[in-house]
């Protein structure tokens, strides 16, 4: 078995494969959070037919992208600035922000608390309470939100806990962030697969808001990891032109840029992917509310966050029993406040999740 110590990441494959003997092939990867539909068809159909594209430099301002995404999210093109995968402007913002004190509110993400150390600043977390189901306390959030605090980062929905906040409650955070002088970054990588999007988006707050930029991709929603592909939305200009000031130019490369618009405008590839995550989100949560070993958190994203309450059962106990059928979840003790009873896993096509949930019955129920 795998020392306690060693944790694996969704992209992690070719660890696995060393250490497990598993060809990365073989394996089902739950932990990455990936759609299980893969990239689009409309994507994989005509992207070659681009090729010659490669031959010019990309247009600096990626103006035709850019509208592409304004068209796909309903906002203002003058709002948005793309990136080489959220990860690139994650960077640059807390670069140009340089927090010297953030709050996190987690357990999240590791790489906004990364990002905070390595600009100098004091990372700190505001803890989601496991016993309302990972849910937000609104008035506990106002308290720590004091004045020495000048950056407020939120995933919505967030990883791990799969929960969300909906733009009513985020936008009295927004208010209490305002008259404080507090930033906020909320990253919305998880937020399309939602059943009801629209109340949970924040782009109209964008209109409204100042001090507020969002984060999302192509890495989840349209499988497209390796694109590296990003964007924010944000209504203020001032942040967009010191955002652009420092970013380097082209570092999306031509072909990504034309894979994206043609991503965002596949609409029978975005509603069938809707369409299975809502239906195997409901299946799996109802399945494994029904084992007594296990307490899953009602899941808004397309994966699913689960407590074993067998005591002497470890989340990297399961992870060696599934990762030997070539099954991969993910062991959440890494995350802060989560120990070694909790894992996450991602909805895949019907007949992977029904094996998983054969696995995990049969060595929890």
């Amino acid at each position: 078995m795998i020392k306690p110590k060693d944790h694996f990441h969704g992209s992690d494959l070719e660890k696995i494969e060393q250490i497990y003997g598993i060809k990365k092939e073989d394996i089902i990867s739950f932990s990455a959070n990936v759609n299980p539909l893969g990239i689009s068809p409309k994507l994989k159909a005509s992207l070659s037919n681009h090729i010659d594209a490669i031959t010019t430099y990309p247009d600096r301002e990626y103006t035709s992208l850019r509208k592409c995404i304004a068209d796909y999210i309903d906002s203002d093109y003058n709002n948005i600035i793309v990136g080489n995968g959220s990860t690139e402007l994650i960077s640059l913002f807390i670069q140009i922000k340089a927090p010297k004190k953030a709050l996190i509110i987690g357990p999240t993400y590791s790489e906004y608390e990364r990002e905070v150390i390595l600009g100098n600043g004091i990372a700190h977390y505001y803890p989601l309470n496991e016993e309302e189901d990972f849910s937000l306390d609104l008035e506990q959030l106002k308290e720590d939100l004091r004045n020495d605090v000048d950056l407020l980062i939120i995933c919505n929905p967030n990883n791990p806990t799969s929960t969300a906040i909906n733009c009513s409650v985020m936008r009295k955070i927004l208010d209490v962030c305002k008259r404080r002088g507090i930033f906020v970054m909320v990253d919305e990588t998880y937020v399309e697969f939602a059943d009801n999007p629209k109340e949970i988006e924040c782009v109209p707050l964008t209109h409204i808001y100042n001090n507020i930029i969002i984060l999302r991709g192509v890495s989840k929603f349209f499988a497209a990891p390796g694109l590296r592909l990003g964007y924010a939305i944000c209504g203020n200009q001032d942040l967009i032109k010191e955002i652009n000031k420092r970013k380097n130019p082209w570092t999306i490369n031509t072909l990504a840029s034309i894979a994206g618009e043609i991503m965002f405008t596949d609409t029978d590839y975005i509603r069938q992917t809707k369409d299975l995550i809502f239906s195997e989100r409901q299946r799996i949560y109802n399945e494994l509310s029904a084992i007594s070993t296990l307490k899953p958190y009602k899941p808004v994203a397309n994966f699913i966050l689960v407590k074993i309450l067998k005591g002497d059962f470890t989340a990297d106990m399961l992870f060696d029993k599934a990762i030997r059928k070539g099954l991969m979840i993910r062991d959440c003790s890494t995350f802060p406040f989560l120990d070694s009873h909790y894992f996450r896993f991602c909805f895949m096509s019907p007949e992977n999740n029904t094996a998983l949930l054969d696995l995990i019955r049969k060595e929890l129920s």
